[in-house]
């Protein structure tokens, strides 16, 4: 029983998708792994060496056979989660965003400060992600440190990649009396404290755990406490993440208030930058897009929270195009699903939405001005693990040399899913990948490895 392929010979079919807009089929392709779970070559069929390494490595013991029928993916990258609200997922996503907010969100994260309550979710959250396939994930924490760590530890213990934020929230109007940071320097010094604890924690020695400054966003934070967390970033080189023009309350008061969008406002704070990661970003312009690329700096596109709460459509698309960085974020609660390949297909929807319009009092040609805003499914797919482990800038998303091996593993014939291939009637590698990206469940994944390491499902 193989629970760990590093030093391993693995010998696999799937797909991967390392340049946008393309999805690359293989076929029988081995790959060596080192003993840190990093590729170190790959050997397609029929190609020189191939049959005798398949056979050395089979006659060491050290070939790892996938089973017949089963497909390889690049585990997904999940670029926006906020981790406490797992426990209210689904819930009253009939409710205003306001109202949202203030009478369950807010309410729900300050239970955080329980951390018997704490573990008992986020063992939750991290094994239920890991089962859907997130092999990364991007985490919204809480203002309570010891909630937080007990975040990391859980990553840390479960085995999944993760970037952990303390919630950086001091604004005596904007944020609940009993949920928010008591001062500036109460905010800067939880950030710290985490930072210090993730990078120092003896579980960590491959810093697959790493930290995130986290103002919450710009409404909930004083102009202080922004300035401050752009100098920390500037010192600590840590990844950076915040929500950027979602809907029209959050835009508008950023507005109202500095002049300017919230991409320009967080720029002149010193928040964008390199793996800046802006959550939604529904309402940039195309002066922001041009900033955010130059910053290299990302957006994770939300597509199913957007259909909620956002009334808006971010122009995948048109951000590609112009250079930006962009992963899939499932936004969970505001997300009501807690897979990520529900969010690859609704990047697929909601693009095919925004070009065609959605209006049926208008003829086919006036519903919409935004020609061009649809995107494939080899594009949505990228997105969905290299797209996001670019944004990240992490080693993973493909199966190339030099890329850790975070996959998983899809059966197309497990009992209860969806996914039918009929093979006598569609066997071309893109039909096949679309039946995948559109039918894949959690039931489909039938193992996860993360960094080499199983850590969903049987050993082979």
């Amino acid at each position: 029983m193989t629970h760990s392929l590093r030093n391993r010979f693995l010998l696999a079919s799937g797909f991967h998708a390392p340049v946008c807009g393309e999805a690359e089929a293989f076929r029988n392709r081995l790959i060596e792994l080192d003993g840190d779970g990093r590729i170190m070559a790959t050997w397609e069929d029929g190609t020189a060496d191939h049959a005798r390494l398949v056979a050395e490595a089979e006659q060491s013991g050290r070939l790892t056979r996938l089973p017949e029928g089963q497909f390889l993916l690049p585990g997904f990258v999940d670029l926006h989660i906020h981790a406490p609200q797992y426990p209210q997922l689904g819930t009253a996503l009939d409710q205003p965003l306001d109202v949202w907010l203030k009478t369950y969100t807010f309410p729900l994260e300050a239970r955080y400060r329980d951390e018997a309550f704490a573990a008992r979710a986020y063992a939750m959250l991290v094994e239920d992600l890991i089962a859907n396939g997130t092999t990364t994930a991007l985490y919204f924490g809480t203002i309570h440190p010891g909630a937080n760590r007990l975040l990391a530890d859980i990553c840390l213990e479960k085995g999944q990649r993760a970037l952990i934020g303390k919630v950086a929230m001091d604004h005596k109007d904007l944020c609940p009396d009993d949920y928010r940071d008591a001062s500036v320097d109460a905010a800067l010094k939880g950030t710290q404290d985490l930072i210090d604890y993730i990078t120092h924690h003896p579980d960590n020695g491959e810093g697959r755990v790493k930290p995130v400054i986290t103002p919450r966003f710009i409404p909930a934070c004083t102009d202080d406490l922004l300035h401050e967390l752009g100098a920390m970033a500037a010192d600590t080189c840590c990844h950076i993440q915040t929500h950027a023009s979602e809907g029209d309350w959050e835009h508008n008061h950023v507005l109202d208030r500095h002049g300017m969008s919230d991409t320009e406002s967080l720029d002149r704070f010193g928040l964008l930058r390199e793996h800046t990661v802006l959550a939604h970003g529904n309402f940039i312009s195309l002066d922001d897009m041009e900033k955010i690329a130059l910053r290299k700096a990302a957006v994770a596109h939300c597509p199913l929270s957007n259909a909620y709460f956002a009334d808006a459509i971010f122009p995948l698309a048109q951000a590609l195009e112009k250079g930006v960085r962009v992963g899939l974020g499932t936004d969970i609660s505001a997300g009501p699903s807690a897979s990520l390949a529900n969010s690859l297909r609704s990047a697929l929807w909601s693009g095919r939405l925004l070009e065609s319009g959605t209006d049926p009092a208008l003829a086919a040609g006036e519903r919409s001005a935004r020609a061009g805003q649809r995107v494939d499914v080899p594009t949505a797919f990228h997105v969905a693990t290299a797209g996001g482990a670019r944004a990240l800038g992490l080693p993973v998303g493909t199966f190339e040399p030099g890329k850790i091996f975070d996959a998983i593993l899809v059966d197309p014939e497990a009992a209860g899913a969806p996914i039918r291939l009929w093979p006598e009637l569609y066997s071309g590698d893109d039909e096949i990948l679309e039946k995948l990206i559109y039918g894949v469940t959690r039931a489909n994944i039938s193992r996860v490895w993360i960094g080499g390491e199983l850590c969903s499902g049987a050993a082979l």
